[in-house]
């Protein structure tokens, strides 16, 4: 049986406004290294991923493609295109890269998580294909408290059954495809009933039947957020790739 093609959608058009720096987050160095290039080098090395679209913003793409894909030989990275106002707009931009004949899976990743594995590349591919949708996550350390809107402690959800999501999340492109289209379809809608989606698990949750399973990640797969992030990330930097 001929092994389906498996696409990475690398998302690095964030303007990182929590990092409070001049510089776009995918760019600034990380141990020498834009923070982009970690997840793009962990592309670039699978034996997984066949091919990589990179969604950056619409201005940086000259930029993305000379100073990144080119300096580093990058050639997996097939396309870079534009990302949208919200993350699921740049999602949406880089599915309707894939084209209708893709007939794979997709794995989609943030930009700014640097540490990227093929051991979890590996771990989500062997999901998906069991269960058609399935997302990195790692158990929840702390207990967690809902709150009332007012300040105060309404609920403590049993922590055995939290979990923390990550990226990649990886997906069916026909399961992914469908489902993005009919959030694009009622953003509108959604959007006046107060209902939002965060991440890609989510748009395949609310708009078909179909179950997202958790693979266990490690608590070192971070996203890069703040200037603290980046200084913990320097101290996890290892030869991992």
């Amino acid at each position: 049986m001929k092994r389906k093609r498996c696409t990475a959608i690398l998302l690095a058009a964030g303007n990182g406004k929590r990092m409070k720096s001049c510089m776009r987050k995918q760019f600034m160095p990380l141990a020498g290294k834009p923070l982009i290039w970690y997840p793009l080098l962990a592309v670039e090395a699978s034996d997984i991923i066949d091919d990589c679209i990179l969604v950056t913003g619409k201005e940086d793409i000259p930029y993305m493609k000379k100073e990144i894909v080119d300096k580093y030989h990058f050639r997996k990275v097939t396309e870079i295109v534009a990302g949208g106002e919200e993350r699921c707009f740049s999602v949406a931009n880089g599915l309707n890269a894939l084209g209708e004949r893709h007939g794979g899976y997709v794995f989609i990743h943030d930009g700014a998580r640097p540490f990227l594995t093929e051991t979890l590349l590996k771990n989500t591919y062997e999901a998906v294909q069991k269960y058609h949708a399935c997302v990195a996550a790692v158990p929840v350390k702390d207990t967690i408290k809902i709150g009332d809107g007012e300040g105060f402690a309404a609920a403590t959800p049993p922590r055995n059954r939290l979990w923390t999501i990550q990226t990649p999340q990886v997906f069916d492109v026909e399961l992914i495809t469908r489902a993005y289209g009919r959030l694009t379809e009622q953003w509108d809608v959604l959007r006046e009933k107060g209902i939002t989606v965060t991440d890609d698990a989510g748009v395949v949750e609310l708009f078909t039947d179909v179950k997202v399973k958790l693979v266990e990640s490690t608590y070192d797969n971070i996203k890069i957020t703040t200037q603290e992030d980046i200084f913990f990330a320097t101290s996890l930097i290892r030869p991992v790739f």
